[in-house]
Order: structure tokens, then sequence, then C-alpha cells
């Protein structure tokens, strides 16, 4: 089985498809950096709606999903998003965790999912 990859660039891919999975990157937010970790959520989440589209998925098939706040005192925000977004009926198994710090300042949340394509 050959394996598939989306946005590849030198040093990472935005997606990778494998054996019926889709397996993201995790994304942060782009438009709503510096902003609430609410916006950056929707910001977020709207990528991988995008993404998962390229895949030949959506947000229906979700498997797997990993969260990363820089403070948990912001889940509340996030789950905001995440519940407004999230498809009823198709919740995929999900964590969230505390890291102090992501990738760069004004980034407070980062999120990966993987979901199945075929």
């Amino acid at each position: 089985m050959s394996i598939k990859r989306i946005g590849m660039g030198s040093r990472m891919s935005s997606a990778v498809i494998y054996h019926g999975v889709a397996r993201l990157a995790g994304f942060v937010a782009e438009k709503a950096a510096g902003k609430s970790v609410k916006e950056q959520t929707a910001d977020i989440l709207a990528q991988i709606d995008a993404t998962l589209k390229e895949c030949g998925t959506d947000k229906t098939r979700l498997l797997k999903v990993n969260i990363w706040l820089t403070d948990m005192s912001a889940f509340a925000q996030m789950n905001e998003a995440w519940d407004a977004w999230v498809s009823k009926g198709n919740t995929p198994a999900r964590a969230t965790v505390e890291s102090p710090r992501l990738a760069a300042a004004g980034l407070d949340v980062e999120i990966m999912v993987e979901a199945a394509v075929e």
C-alpha cells in the first residue's frame, strides 16, 4: 500500500495517508495567532476541515484528536469552539494536555487529528 503526502514541504507534510487513515500534522492558528483561545481554536478547526477535505475525508470520520493548550485555564474557551464544530454523534477519542510553550509566541492551542479515509 502506498503512502500519500498532502502539503509536503522540506521539513514536514500537512497530512500523510496510509492504510486508510489520514494523520494530520499539529495545526496552530494562522489568522487568529495572538487572539483568544476560542478564536485560535476556530481558526485551527477551519484549517483541519480544509486539510481533511484534501485527504478525501471530513470531521465525521475523526478517530483521534490530541490538543495542546499553553494554559489549562482556557480549556472552556477551547471547548466552546470545539463543541460548535465537532460532528455530533461522531465524536473521536480525544486528549487535551497543557504544554507551557508551543512553537511561537502568541500560539496557545495546537491540534493534531487522525481520520478514516476509506
